[in-house]
């Protein structure tokens, strides 16, 4: 059992991550990202889901914008085209799902 929200650690600029629990097939990540950090687009050859637990930003998945805000669940086919910008410190947790290629 963790407590997700004792492990945030925000840091001054960019992104902190940690990860949970990695398997053959899954990997469990809690990542922190500093007010007006970003991830720039990018793909993944596995399934994934994020969950946002804290703050505010934009996801853009296959070229759709998203709002980021706490509760919201986001699932993203392997190979889809996908980026994120933090509008204030924000914690997601990212999973990953499949064999990893």
């Amino acid at each position: 059992m963790s407590n997700l929200e004792k492990m945030m650690e925000f840091p001054h600029d960019g992104v902190f991550s940690k990860v949970l629990v990695k398997t053959d097939i899954s990997n469990h990540t809690l990542m922190c990202l500093a007010k007006g950090s970003d991830i720039s687009e990018h793909t993944s050859t596995r399934e994934a889901a994020v969950t946002v637990l804290k703050g505010r930003g934009t996801f853009i998945l296959n070229g759709k914008k998203i709002k980021m805000e706490p509760g919201v669940f986001i699932f993203m086919p392997k190979n889809a085209p996908h980026s994120l910008s933090a509008s204030e410190n924000l914690a997601i947790l990212l999973s990953l799902s499949g064999k990893e290629r």
